[in-house]
């Protein structure tokens, strides 16, 4: 009877010991497009060998980097293939139509990277760092393939330090998440009514006046309240070029964005010529839109503007240069004689159409140093603002130049359609769903999660024309990193989502079971957080 008894019990063994270990499904922001899991599991020691060569070798630093941030393991480079633990291979012919896509294979011998783009690496890096579980004192990987590709190109989070300034290492730190999140495009919001915080060197009195201000509003827009506490801060164009090329590093191009020709109330005060009265100002510590605009009709101010363009094109790289363009308050233009006989000589019979028709010239501008303009929809010349009436926009005949991107902030939603109809490319960032400093009673994180930058009457032959999409951190009542951060995180992680990943392949369910590894990764980093509803 025992030996019946102990040649079952060991065939019972025997049977689990065969039995295959259940699959641990890869649970990954933002979603990859297509997962297929095979049995088993890669160990991972504390060592790992990393085969790479030399054109991908920015992408094995920032491997390195994580492997050991992030688990403690110590990278060492291969000379071959075969003895490789992981492989990273830059391939031109895979998945050639799709930019910035990779393929991660993760067999029982190795995990194998390949990528037509250096881009697409650091992306599969990205996934891989979120699927390395710790067991036993090993490091463990479900076996199976991920190919993976973006939505869309444009995959952007804008900051804007112009209302509060925050400084290099905060701009880092969002850096790194961006590109844990594999969004590619930080918009940076740098000069508004509230100061300016970039050097220009040619014109001192930017960031020696513009950059200061002697209180700031609290509370909510409109408050007439005031923390009676100086506020001041500006990058050197040294620290520009610094983080330029550490987003670099990361494959994220920074576009700057430099408004114009309203929100110029911290400029006009650093040099009064600039605006339309030609009267000293101080810098705004109210929020909310103020009056003051540039006198778009004097020839000193564009070449002003062109003056500033040529420094920022030394610090900034990106193709795309943002000039803002929203929230124009005609007031001052149709008080202005001057801005009145300069309407006459142009044939312009309304301040919008003096905008769009300004507009161009900055788009020639542009074209001429070699860049391409973007602007929020506002340029368009459409009414958007209670503050703007019927006359002044009414019998538009100027049009928008040929190749600007429309970035799509405010108004009906069927503008978005009738902008594609008419040529041009535009970026998502409908503000209902995508304003990060609204609270999370008007935009929940599922809410964010489900935006979709191709809006849902959209003709076919349009959806090429959407760019992608960005999230606004807006900086008026953000006055601390904490205050900031709890604004952004966790809701970029859906917005990360919505741009990357095809609508069919999105469940916010899915999504929300994948959040922890971020949510230990912000705890143990101190990064503050919303609600996860």
């Amino acid at each position: 009877m025992k030996s019946k008894f102990y040649l079952s019990l060991i065939a019972s063994i025997l049977l689990l010991a065969c039995k295959e270990a259940p699959i641990v499904d890869y649970q990954i922001i933002p979603q990859p497009n297509s997962i297929i899991y095979t049995n088993g599991s890669i160990d991972l020691t504390k060592d790992v060998k990393v085969y790479y060569t030399e054109d991908v070798s920015q992408e094995a630093n920032l491997l390195k980097e994580y492997l050991n941030t992030d688990f403690g393991m110590i990278m060492g480079r291969v000379g071959n293939e075969k003895d490789a633990d992981i492989i990273l291979e830059l391939n031109k012919t895979y998945n050639s139509t799709k930019a910035d896509g990779y393929k991660l294979d993760i067999s029982k011998k190795n995990i194998l990277i390949t990528s037509n783009s250096q881009a697409g690496i650091l992306n599969a890096i990205q996934s891989l760092r979120q699927i390395v579980r710790e067991e036993n004192s090993k490091f463990v990987v479900q076996q199976g393939t991920i190919n993976d590709y973006p939505a869309f190109g444009w995959r952007a989070f804008m900051l804007d330090e112009a209302r509060h300034f925050k400084g290099k290492e905060v701009v880092k730190d969002l850096l790194d998440e961006m590109a844990l999140l594999k969004m590619n495009v930080f918009h940076w919001h740098l000069t508004d009514d509230q100061g300016w915080r970039i050097e220009i060197k040619k014109y001192p009195k930017l960031t020696e006046v513009g950059a200061q201000r002697d209180s700031t509003e609290i509370n909510h827009f409109h408050s007439d309240v005031y923390d009676g506490k100086p506020h001041s801060g500006f990058y050197t164009q040294e620290e520009i070029k610094e983080l330029v090329d550490y987003a670099a590093e990361r494959h994220i191009m920074i576009v700057p964005e430099f408004e114009m020709p309203g929100h110029s109330s911290a400029p006009i005060a650093a040099y009064p010529e600039l605006g339309v009265t030609g009267k000293q100002i101080k810098v705004p510590g109210q929020f909310g839109v103020q009056y003051d605009i540039y006198d778009v009709t004097n020839p000193k101010v564009l070449e002003f503007f062109s003056d500033v363009f040529d420094e920022l094109i030394e610090m900034f790289p990106s193709p795309v240069i943002h000039i803002g363009g929203d929230e124009i308050r005609y007031d001052q233009w149709n008080s202005s004689y001057k801005v009145k006989s300069y309407m006459r000589r142009n044939g312009l019979n309304t301040p919008a159409e003096l905008q769009v028709f300004f507009t161009n010239n900055i788009s020639n501008m542009l074209k001429e140093k070699g860049k391409r303009m973007m602007g929020w929809n506002d340029i368009t010349g459409a009414q958007l603002h209670e503050y703007q009436s019927d006359e002044d926009t009414k019998d538009m005949s100027q049009k928008l130049a040929d190749g600007t991107i429309v970035q799509f902030w405010k108004g009906d939603p069927a503008l978005i359609n009738k902008t594609l109809e008419s040529g041009y490319d535009i970026v998502n960032s409908f503000h209902e769903y995508t304003y990060l400093d609204y609270n999370y009673e008007s935009i929940p994180l599922s809410k964010a999660y489900s935006f979709n930058p191709i809006p849902a009457d959209l003709p076919k032959e349009l959806e090429s024309k959407v760019m992608g999409m960005g999230c606004q951190m807006w900086g008026e009542f953000i006055p601390t990193v904490e205050d900031m951060q709890k604004k952004v995180f966790p809701r970029i992680a859906a917005y990360s989502e919505a741009a990357w990943t095809l609508p069919a392949n999105k469940n916010y369910n899915n999504f929300k079971e994948s959040l922890p590894y971020f949510l230990k990764r912000w705890d143990a980093n101190g990064v503050a957080y919303g609600p996860v509803d």
